[in-house]
């Protein structure tokens, strides 16, 4: 079976390039609001066996139990690659077989996305990639067993991650997800998550605030 693993970096410092678009603290909100729409999507999907937070905020703690997610504390405070790392040495201690990576901040996932990302993983050795909607980040990664690529985020990594895992002889698929693909980092990625209405906690937070 397969662990989703979630990690949420420090809300004191979170999507400052959106710092000409909201406050600190409506940044701190939109951050709980889409791990919230993340941790719907992931919930719904009966091919996980569970779901990891990687965190060290009491917030994200409290909404992450909302959801039956296992908490695992953030001792590295180093961002998303070292978070994905150590949830990664813990899974592979406990043996288990393969891990999944969904940044907190893709809240138009579906559970019909994830499950596609689920089915598209080969025998093990074995990747699936989803590209961002830029192709230049990863915004999940799908990895059996859960050491078997060194995972690194931010950009350039989509495009790095591929030929790493084909030079290591791994079987590696690429998904293209529209509700996966679209990470909210900039005042751009708000316009176009908003260009759609959905039946998120962060659609709802966004156009709140636009109708101020």
């Amino acid at each position: 079976m397969t662990v989703a693993v979630v990690p949420i970096k420090g809300l004191e410092t979170a999507k400052a390039r959106l710092s000409k678009r909201l406050t600190a603290e409506e940044r701190r909100a939109l951050v709980l609001a889409m791990l919230e729409d993340v941790l719907a999507a992931l919930s719904q999907v009966t091919g996980l066996s569970s779901i990891m937070v990687v965190t060290r905020e009491p917030e994200v703690a409290t909404r992450a139990a909302r959801f039956g997610a296992e908490l695992l504390e953030d001792t590295t405070k180093e961002g998303h690659t070292a978070a994905i790392e150590l949830a990664a040495r813990e899974l592979d201690g406990r043996g288990e077989t393969a891990m999944l990576c969904v940044p907190g901040d893709v809240p138009a996932v579906t559970a019909q996305e994830i499950a596609d990302v689920l089915r598209a993983l080969g025998p093990a050795p074995a990747v699936v990639f989803v590209p961002s909607h830029n192709e230049r980040g990863t915004n999940a990664a799908l990895v059996s067993p859960p050491r078997v690529l060194s995972l690194r985020f931010g950009e350039p990594s989509f495009l790095p991650h591929v030929t790493r895992a084909k030079e290591l002889g791994l079987r590696t698929e690429v998904l293209r997800r529209p509700g996966l693909a679209l990470d909210l980092d900039t005042p751009e990625d708000l316009d176009l998550f908003l260009r759609e209405p959905s039946p998120t906690q962060t659609y709802r937070f966004l156009q709140q605030r636009r109708g101020r």
